[in-house]
């Protein structure tokens, strides 16, 4: 294995990736150029066979291997994307592959891995308990373990990322990337061996951020993480491969909120027409977060577009709730014939749309006689909520 990878490993994985992972656009988008005030570029590999980037180092690792190597087959943990990337890279060349996922991953995302051709396995509650099984699988059966990013051969796939976007936009400023265990990030840092003008960012979950601190340690650190809808990017510790180009070749690495990439993804949803996952939104939520900060053109990463429905729906109803369009309240009413029709009336003329109420008589909050009405309404802001919150106010309404 080639330890340090290189500019030049990425130009031969472009090669070798050829007919196997698509050109993915570079689009335009007016909102975000008009936000940031610079030309703002979206690289969408969401729109990437399989719905990520991951395919790219997938392949070129597996495509790697010797014919000795190819013979006792493949084998990865993962709950989604590096899934589909190794299971469609083994199929591609010939390989059987064996992907292990946690027993909760999402039904979408292990029917598309074993549509794939690849087996699949259930295995424990999380990411970490599948790996545990992969790597004692290939230890007991001599498959080669495709790590997600620890690698170099899957780093220099990553890097064809860059690769495109130079050719596409050979005056690029700044690229915004979203980091996981690093492998995408210090793929396309590579760049910069061959491009030193180009400002590359990581951008991690505020939630789960490793790089921020291995970073000022100088070595990677573990670190404990919460609870993040970003799962393509909650990594606690990263690699030891791409740390040590992240530590060389990137700018910075900053955090976003979950609220930040909820807005994000409701954004490209609306305005730029693009189906993103959390993860994928991480570089628009910086960009979104802090603009005029970046030099331009800006070019945000969307790494991923493999959400789950059901997800999206909690994303969706938090984006908006963060922006300022999703409102949820409380008030109390005198428990008598006329009260909540009142109150409806009332909201009808603040121009409110009621989404959900609840009436409900046995909260312990409530004195005698009361009741209280939990409702959930969509507004036109951030302006128009706190209005709503002012008018019901000075209407006598009392909302605890």
């Amino acid at each position: 294995m080639n330890a340090s990878p290189s500019w030049a490993g990425v130009e031969a994985a472009a090669t070798t990736l050829t007919g196997v992972a698509e050109v993915t656009p570079l689009s335009h988008s007016r909102w975000l150029s008009d936000r940031a005030g610079t030309e703002v570029l979206l690289k969408c590999e969401n729109l990437q066979r399989t719905g990520s980037f991951k395919l790219r180092g997938a392949y070129t690792r597996i495509a790697r291997l010797s014919e000795q190597e190819r013979a006792g087959g493949v084998v990865a943990a993962s709950a989604g994307n590096h899934a589909q990337g190794v299971a469609l890279a083994a199929q591609r060349l010939g390989i059987a592959a064996r992907i292990f996922m946690p027993e909760g991953a999402a039904l979408p995302k292990v029917q598309a891995t074993q549509g794939y051709g690849a087996q699949t396995e259930l295995v424990g509650v999380d990411v970490e308990a599948s790996i545990v099984a992969a790597r004692e699988y290939a230890a007991r059966t001599g498959a080669v373990m495709i790590h997600p990013f620890d690698h170099a051969d899957v780093i220099e796939g990553q890097g064809t990322v860059a690769r495109e976007i130079i050719a596409q936009a050979p005056q690029t400023g700044t690229i915004l990337v979203p980091v996981g265990g690093g492998g995408l990030v210090a793929g396309i840092a590579l760049v910069r061996q061959v491009r030193p003008d180009i400002r590359v960012v990581g951008v991690q979950t505020a939630a789960v951020s490793p790089y921020v601190s291995s970073l000022a340690a100088g070595r990677p650190m573990l670190v404990p993480g919460l609870a993040t809808m970003a799962d393509g990017i909650a990594v606690a510790e990263p690699g030891a491969v791409p740390f040590a180009v992240v530590a060389d070749l990137v700018d910075e690495v900053v955090t976003v909120s979950e609220e930040s990439m909820s807005r994000a993804l409701i954004g490209l949803l609306e305005r730029a027409k693009l189906l993103v996952e959390p993860a994928g939104a991480a570089g628009v939520a910086a960009l979104l977060d802090h603009p005029g900060e970046f030099r331009g053109p800006v070019v945000p990463v969307l790494s991923g577009g493999n959400i789950d429905a059901l997800l999206l729906l909690e994303v969706i109803r938090h984006g908006l709730k963060a922006a300022g369009r999703f409102l949820s309240f409380r008030v109390h009413l005198t428990d008598r014939p006329g009260e909540l029709m009142r109150l409806l009336t009332d909201l009808a003329a603040m121009q409110v749309n009621i989404l959900n109420i609840v009436h409900d008589r046995a909260s312990e909050a409530l004195g005698v006689g009361e009741v209280e009405v939990k409702l959930q309404v969509a507004t036109r802001g951030p302006g128009h909520a706190d209005q709503v919150l002012a008018e019901l106010e000075s209407l006598g309404y009392r909302h605890p």
